[in-house]
Parts: structure tokens; sequence; C-alpha cells
């Protein structure tokens, strides 16, 4: 009877725990998770005031427990969410303003040109230093004690090595040995006088040298650029559109050089900097009908000038002179073509004749752009390539920069050469 009575009792006390082991479990599934005490907690809270979190989810907690604590359980679950779409929020401002600074760092900033009044004065000393041996040589040749006629082949030398041809150089020492001999110059500063003289009537007047780059009744005036490979002509356009934006005047640009890689690209370049519209087309397309846009997108804003950049080609190539003059053609059913500027690279000095010749004979050259004049002491050019096309230079380069091109003037230009 004691066995019985023994293992009902140990038969109690195990279903007695096992029944406190399963209630034990029950309760610890409905305490909330860990996870979300530090949520509503501040840091500074003891580790006994952790019972809160569950009365404030069961919505059960007495007005009386602690009001700091209750307090920070509702207003710390919206803090939890902002914080959560804080980043959301972050992530997506921040590329709109990395966008809105690249492309604030990408636009380009509109320049103000130099004006073109006096620029050949400002780049005189460039250019006496690269023409020292036409003025300065034959100051030095003329000062002579005595002018002999060994002196006077000296005088020719110098003038046929500047480049300024045969026929010119014959007219000038003629006219140099007849007023010498007549006045009886003898002095340095009345040679230099008389030999100034010379030289700007044997360049020519300052007339028609201006380009025609002003509105009329058909439309803009237009301009094209021509010339051989290597010149600079893409350069030369871009120059041009500053010389005439700081002279007041409104330019399109006309991308009409298809066949140089990124010749396109240069141009529109040198219209952003001036805030010059550039119309292209197609990479190896019609440079025709690049022109022709040009010319009406031209008409279309009412701007004063359309400068038009042509592809270089070879003096000796009739396909693409013949191309040449189709450019031209097309350009005019808008109107007349005012200026057509031929680029010709001063240090070429005769060989630029030749191909100023070619062109001349499939457009109809108005004026000359001479390029890298600094470079050379060949100044003769300016005077040898008018006499040979009859047609004015028009502008002069003289250096890299931006606002190196010029309007040619033949007395600073002269003075330039005498130093």
């Amino acid at each position: 009877m004691e066995y019985v009575i023994l293992a009902v009792v140990i038969a109690v006390v195990a279903v007695g725990a096992i029944a406190g082991f399963v209630v034990t479990g029950k309760r610890r599934k409905q305490l909330p998770p860990p996870t979300q005490t530090p949520v509503v907690t501040p840091p500074s809270a003891p580790a006994e005031t952790k019972a809160p979190p569950k009365v404030a989810e069961e919505g059960a907690a007495p007005p009386t427990q602690a009001p700091a604590e209750t307090a920070a359980a509702p207003t710390g679950a919206p803090a939890a969410e902002e914080t959560a779409a804080a980043p959301a929020e972050d992530a997506t401002a921040a590329p709109a303003e990395e966008l809105v600074v690249e492309e604030a760092e990408v636009a380009p900033a509109i320049e103000v040109p130099e004006p073109t009044a006096g620029r050949l004065v400002r780049l005189r000393s460039r250019l006496s230093r690269s023409q020292s041996t036409l003025g300065k040589g034959l100051l030095t040749l003329l000062s002579r004690d005595r002018l002999d006629e060994d002196t006077w082949e000296e005088i020719e030398d110098t003038l046929l090595t500047s480049d300024i041809g045969v026929a010119a150089t014959q007219e000038l020492v003629d006219n140099l040995r007849t007023r010498v001999k007549v006045l009886g110059t003898r002095t340095p500063d009345e040679l230099r006088g008389l030999l100034r003289e010379e030289l700007i009537t044997l360049i020519g007047p300052d007339s028609d040298r201006t380009v025609r780059s002003t509105k009329h009744e058909e439309g803009p005036a237009v301009v094209l650029v021509v010339g051989v490979n290597g010149v600079g002509k893409t350069t030369t356009t871009g120059k041009l559109a500053r010389v005439l934006v700081a002279d007041g005047r409104r330019v399109v640009l006309g991308a009409a050089d298809t066949f140089r890689a990124a010749a396109a690209d240069q141009l529109q370049t040198w219209g952003e900097r001036v805030g010059a519209h550039t119309v292209r087309g197609p990479e190896g397309g019609d440079p025709a009908s690049v022109a022709f846009d040009a010319v009406k997108e031209g008409i279309a804003e009412g701007v004063d000038t359309v400068l038009v950049d042509t592809a270089g080609r070879l003096h000796t190539k009739t396909g693409l002179m013949d191309e040449l003059g189709k450019v031209k053609r097309v350009v005019e059913k808008h109107g007349p073509v005012d200026e057509v500027l031929l680029v010709l690279d001063a240090t070429t000095g005769q060989n630029g004749l030749v191909q100023a010749r070619v062109f001349a004979e499939v457009v109809d050259i108005t004026g000359i752009v001479l390029t890298k004049l600094d470079g050379t002491a060949k100044g003769g050019i300016v005077v040898s390539v008018q006499r040979e096309l009859g047609v004015p230079v028009k502008l002069i380069g003289l250096g890299e920069g931006a606002d190196d091109l010029a309007p040619f003037e033949p007395g600073a230009f002269v003075d330039a050469l005498l130093g």
C-alpha cells in the first residue's frame, strides 16, 4: 500500500512539473521580442524598466505608470519610422544634387571676346620679333655710308627671301633708289620714313579690308572659309566668330567639314564659348546640305552673319575642288555669298600662292586670312598674295590664343616690320 501511495505522489509531481513547463513556455512566447526593447527604451533608463514596452503594445498601460517612459513609447515608433525613411530620401536626393553640379560644370561659360580695335597694335611686338629680317635688315642696308650696286643687290635678296615676289621687289628697289638719289636721304629717321611709305604703297590701302558681315535684305551675310588641309580653317572660323561677336554681330556657325573627325565638335566648342549656335550634320554627310541648313537657321534666327567652315582639300584634287563649288552654289539658293575667305599658312611662302590660284578658279575668293604670321620671317607673303590674286588680306593670325586673330592694317603691319 505504501508503494502505491508513493507512485501516486511521484505521478502527481511529474504532471505538475510538466504543466509548469508548458505554462512557462506559453508566457515566454507572449513576451515582446528583445529586438524591440532598444527602440522604445532610452539609453539612460535602468534595466528593470523594460516592462513598459509590453504594456505599450497591449494598450493597457495605467495612467499612474511612468509618464516619461510611456511618452517615449508612442513617439519612439514614429521616430524609428522617420529614421528608417530618412536614408531612402537621402538616397534619392543625393543623385539629383550631384546631377545639378555636374551640369553646371559641363555648361560652358559665355566669354566676352577682346575688342578688335587695336588688336594688331597689341600684337605688334610679337610680329616685329619674327619679321626682323625684312624690316630691320633693310634699314641696316640702307644706312650704309655708301649705297653701291652690291648693297642694292643685297636689298633685293632680302626682299626676295621674304617672299615679296620678283615683280614687287623690283618695283620697291627702283622706287627706293630714285628717292634716295634725288632726295639725298641719309639719316636713320629719314630712311625709316622713306621705307615705311614705300612698303605701305606696295601693300595697298586700308580700303575693302573689312569682312562683309552685316545683315542685308536677303538675310544674314554668308561667309565661306576655304583652304587646304592643315592651315587651321576650323580654328580660324572659331576665332573669326569671336571677332564678329566682339564687333556686336550675332553669329551662326555651319560645320560643313563632315569628313575630318571631331571637326564639328571643335567648331561647336568655339561657338559655345561666345554663345553662337552651330549647325552640324552626320559624320561623312553632304557638306552642301549642312551649309544650306546653316544659312536657313541663320535666316530663322535673324542673325547678322553665318560662318561656314568647309573641309580641307588639296588643290590638286579635282573632285574635291568641284565639291567646294557645289557648296557655294547650294548656299546661293538662299541668297548671295558675301565673302569667300581663303586661309593660307604664311610659313608655306610661295607654295601658298599655287594653292591660292586653284581655289580662286573654283570659287571667287574675296579675301585672304594669313595664319601663323608670327612664326615666319617671310612677311612679304602679304604683298605677293595680294598681287597674285588681286584680293586683299583681311585677317592675320599672330598666335594660338583665342583673340590672336586681328584685322589687317597696313600701317600697323609695316610699323611692326620696321620694329
